[in-house]
């Protein structure tokens, strides 16, 4: 199918709809999905419409031809080829849940990506990138060759063409130089305590203060550290018969899913910023 994915953002005002219906018409398109919402109180208004063209059409085209539209109400727009698999770059260092779901995801077909490569600080999971045929990049980490590392990351960014990054519980801290190379296409994964329970063992500190409430959080990144615009968020219950064992594993489930969720609503377009916040299409 010759589908495409239009997303946009702009001052609401009347006629945004009326004019991407008329611009759609004009190339006999067909609106397979469209999903719209107004901020009363940003008084942005944020548009997804997944459509189908009768031939063809490169993307640029595509763009150039919405531009006047685009103009004529300040919208930041982009289009996109809805059949194409965004690539993902995965970090990780030596917990793995993360990893392995969104390898068996992608594996499956549950996750419509392509994984160009796996980045580690340890060579833990070199067997595991080795046995689903995925290139692994051990890229050892210090204070004195945090920079020259961070460039061999971008490197492979840039060489293999990848459209997102995911920070898969990799447990360094990224320089603000790297967020800004990565704004806007690099994920992370966290639990939820923030700001509380700082550190590390952070489920065995939760343990020790009774906590009932498990959860995690995926942004995107920032330079500020867990800041950044929320895309997904989810809970899991706890009681007082549960060990500090049996909250990491409950942790690490929450944290797998969140962060699948968080990566298939960014490869399939449906994250749009609002300020700080996000506006995420289901």
């Amino acid at each position: 199918m010759n589908d495409y994915i239009l997303t946009l953002s702009c001052p609401d005002r009347t006629g945004i709809v009326h004019s991407v219906s008329s611009w759609l018409l004009d190339l006999h398109g067909n609106i397979i999905d469209a999903q719209q919402f107004g901020d009363l109180e940003t008084q942005r208004f944020f548009l997804r419409v997944h459509f189908v063209l009768p031939e063809p059409t490169d993307v640029p085209a595509l763009e150039a031809s919405f531009s006047s539209v685009a103009a004529r109400f300040g919208m930041q727009a982009k289009i996109y080829d809805a059949r194409r698999k965004s690539r993902l770059l995965i970090l990780v260092s030596r917990q793995g849940h993360c990893l392995n779901d969104l390898l068996f995801r992608t594996h499956s077909g549950q996750l419509p990506v392509e994984i160009a490569g796996i980045v580690s600080n340890h060579r833990d999971f070199a067997g595991m990138a080795h046995a689903y045929g995925i290139p692994f990049h051990h890229l050892p980490v210090n204070a004195d060759t945090r920079a020259d590392q961070e460039q061999q990351i971008l490197n492979i960014v840039d060489k293999e063409n990848v459209d997102l990054v995911v920070l898969a519980r990799y447990m360094q801290i990224l320089t603000d130089r790297l967020c800004k190379a990565l704004s806007g296409k690099a994920i992370n994964i966290h639990h939820s305590f923030l700001p509380s329970f700082k550190g590390a063992r952070p489920y065995h500190q939760a343990h020790a203060r009774g906590v009932k409430i498990i959860g995690a959080t995926a942004h995107y990144v920032t330079a500020d550290l867990d800041e950044g615009p929320i895309i997904e968020q989810d809970i899991e219950r706890v009681d007082h018969a549960m060990s500090a064992h049996d909250l990491t594993q409950v942790g690490s489930d929450v944290e797998s899913l969140v962060l699948a969720r968080a990566v298939r609503s960014h490869v399939e377009h449906r994250i749009l910023l609002n300020g700080q916040r996000t506006v995420v299409f289901r």
